[in-house]
């Protein structure tokens, strides 16, 4: 059941609020009896009221919302046309795409007519599906889909590719349309009859009812109608050789071949068969053949794009013979850390050729904006002490789910930092475009090459880390710090706020970054032991001050997500302040204590914990043995300057959340409920 955002039950005389939490009936079925009971299809912002199993339903809201909390999830779409058979190189495609998160998976390919086989569950149960119906699906032209539900529970029928009634139109679609029950009202009202709970099939139902035989056409009628955030491949009985597609604020891309072309998400997909991509941008229409491709606007005018190409290794997207990604992109930090920072080190210098902001333009911001979600927020907060600290500059940090609702003052001389380690986002995104609609410079820190942040920045510097497949982030939060160190110092030697002596001696500790995380890796053989200790803890925090609670922040989030232990991290100044309650016998308190000026102090709080009973597990800076004392474990970071140990300090976290999660028995490359990219807001 969905929930309306306002609504009343009127039940024994009493009003009962049914805002947000409370589910009077399904959504659906209101509009369906509205509809029903008005002969007119319910309009958004239209006040209508209706019974409903003797319930008398009220919608009063002028901008219904049907989308809950949860759909901040992404799934994957692969098209291929060409003279192979479409189906391996689809079920593949969409292996690659494992990572995005998903409950159900499905094919459609043409032979004679559409053939769609799909269920709930993972690719390994489609694959066994495929098996039984043989020759089926043979055919050279398809569409893939893995989905993650958010319209209608994980079922077999809810899965994609979503066909029209007459089966003459299939489709796969990432996102969500907002305003699909009033399309699904007119639909009905036409007489179309619908077997899904979902938004992806008014789609279907829609194209079918609008096409007269030109699909771009088609296309074009149909996105003038929904309204939302969608990636949608589009197959027609009637063009066995075409597949036509669309985006608008969710990803897709065009990959070339050689008498084949492709569709997919993501470039991981596409990796094993080309390098060649077309990027497209919100409202491109392409319309695919095996023999070429084109892309138009909405007026139908042909788009002529350059060709991006992409030099990463297929191993890159590949597990290299570890069980889990996330563990090989723990061990590849120090790679992207050399290659993110070394090259944009020069002359004891930092130069950032790649942007176009002038020394003299740093001079004049009056404020940095840092906004981010998730992980990159937490990079984004050490950030923020780092370039405050290095070059005076007052910095401000947001979550991109919470900037643009806030009203925020933003003005001509601020500048606006996005980091995304996709580029894709969604929040952050939105973000981005708020800030440029008050005429602020945004500068980006993204890690995939062409992503839609990266194009619709004025800069961007590139995290050089690779592809980074498991959901949770290891190798591109790292690489993101990197960017921070460098743009503190970039903004430091602008503002003339850093000695040439002092700058030698931050370049020096920054060369060294990846050598100090590179020692770290070798603690993996003790968190492993560790692990088994403490894998069924109830619940963990993590504390720290100044920069070392940001680590913290990082370190909690890595142990919660992957193995499902509750953790929280706290600034340790606070543990008075309530959260000491929390505090038993055995609980595991991990502590960073790397930050000279407040060592003592946070030495004073590991004796409140000890003091209740806690375990703790210290991870400090060589020669702070006096730690030992009051730690049960201790982990020693290379000594390097206090702005960088950040990089350092989150290694034996991530270790330790990584081995909790498989002493578990978790998925570690997908977590539940969680997906790598969060394209929907």
């Amino acid at each position: 059941m969905h929930f309306l955002q306002s609504a009343l039950q009127i039940k024994g005389g009493k009003n009962i609020s049914a805002r947000t939490h409370v589910g009077v009936v399904d959504e659906e079925e209101a509009y369906r009896k509205y509809s029903a009971d008005t002969s007119r299809p319910f309009v958004q912002g239209r006040r209508f009221s209706t019974k409903i199993k003797g319930k008398l339903f009220i919608q009063k809201e002028s901008n219904v919302q049907i989308k809950k909390l949860e759909e901040k999830n992404m799934c994957g779409i692969v098209g291929y046309v060409g003279t192979e058979q479409a189906a391996p190189v689809l079920l593949q495609g969409l292996e690659k795409l494992e990572y995005r998160g998903y409950d159900s998976a499905g094919i459609a390919v043409y032979q004679n007519n559409i053939f769609t086989i799909k269920t709930k569950g993972r690719l390994s149960d489609l694959k066994e599906k495929i098996e039984k119906t043989g020759s089926n699906v043979q055919g050279t032209v398809g569409i893939g889909h893995t989905r993650w539900a958010t319209h209608g529970a994980p079922s077999d029928v809810n899965s994609h590719p979503h066909n029209s009634e007459n089966g003459r139109i299939s489709v796969v679609h990432n996102g969500i349309i907002e305003n699909y029950m009033e399309l699904k009202a007119f639909l009905q009202q036409q007489g179309k009859k619908f077997v899904s709970e979902t938004d992806t099939e008014i789609v279907a139902q829609l194209f079918d009812y609008y096409y007269q035989g030109d699909l771009v056409d088609t296309m074009i009628k149909v996105i003038e109608k929904i309204r939302g955030a969608y990636a949608l491949g589009v197959l027609c009985s009637e063009h066995p050789d075409e597949i036509v597609a669309v985006r608008k604020d969710s990803p897709l891309l065009v990959g070339l071949g050689k008498n084949e072309n492709y569709i997919a998400s993501d470039i991981p997909a596409l990796l094993e068969y080309t390098r060649e991509y077309y990027l497209l941008e919100d409202n491109e229409i392409v319309l695919l053949k095996k023999d070429g491709v084109q892309i138009f606007d909405l007026n139908k005018k042909e788009i002529k794009k350059e060709i991006f190409p992409v030099t990463w290794d297929v191993s890159a997207a590949e597990k290299d013979g570890y069980d889990y990604f996330m563990m090989k992109e723990i061990m590849e930090q120090p790679e992207g850390l050399r290659k993110t920072i070394l090259p944009r080190i020069k002359d004891n210098t930092i130069q950032l050729d790649q942007i176009a902001l002038t020394a003299e333009q740093v001079k004049n911001i009056n404020r940095i904006h840092i906004v981010a979600c998730g992980s990159a927020w937490h990079a984004s907060i050490v950030g923020k002490y780092v370039i405050e600290r290095i070059s005076r500059i007052p910095v401000e940090v947001d979550l991109a789910s919470e900037f643009r609702y806030r009203q925020p003052i933003l003005q001509k001389n601020d500048l606006c930092i996005i980091v995304s380690q996709s580029g894709e986002t969604a929040d952050t995104l939105a973000a981005l475009r708020e800030a440029k609609k008050h005429g602020v410079r945004v500068l980006s820190i993204v890690n995939v090459v062409g992503s839609s942040i990266a194009r619709e920045s004025d800069d961007v510097i590139y995290t050089w880390a690779g592809p980074e497949i498991a959901v949770a982030t290891t190798k591109g939060y790292s690489t993101q710090l990197s960017v921070m160190y460098l743009l503190a110092l970039y903004f430091g030697a602008a503002k003339e706020n850093i000695t040439s002596k002092d700058m030698m001696e931050y370049i020096e500790k920054l060369k060294k970054v990846p050598d100090d995380v590179e020692q770290l890796l070798k603690v993996e053989q003790r968190m492993k032991e560790l692990a088994k200790q403490y894998a069924h803890s109830k619940d963990v925090f993590v504390i720290g001050r100044g920069i070392d609670y940001a680590a913290a922040l990082e370190g909690s989030l890595k142990l919660k997500e992957i193995s499902y232990i509750h953790s929280e991290a706290y600034a340790a100044g606070e543990l008075k302040h309530g959260t000491i309650s929390l505090v038993e016998d055995g609980t595991l308190v991990i502590a960073v204590a790397t930050q000279e000026a407040l060592f003592e102090k946070l030495i004073s709080n590991i004796k409140e914990v000890k003091a209740r009973g806690a375990d703790v597990i210290a991870i400090a800076t060589e020669g702070s043995t006096s730690i030992e004392k009051v730690a049960d474990e201790v982990f020693y970071i290379p000594k390097t300057n206090e702005m960088f140990t950040a990089s350092a300090t989150v290694v034996p976290l991530q270790l330790l959340s990584y081995y909790i999660a498989v002493e578990r028995g978790c998925d570690v490359d997908k977590p539940r409920n969680l997906a790598k990219s969060v394209t929907v807001e």
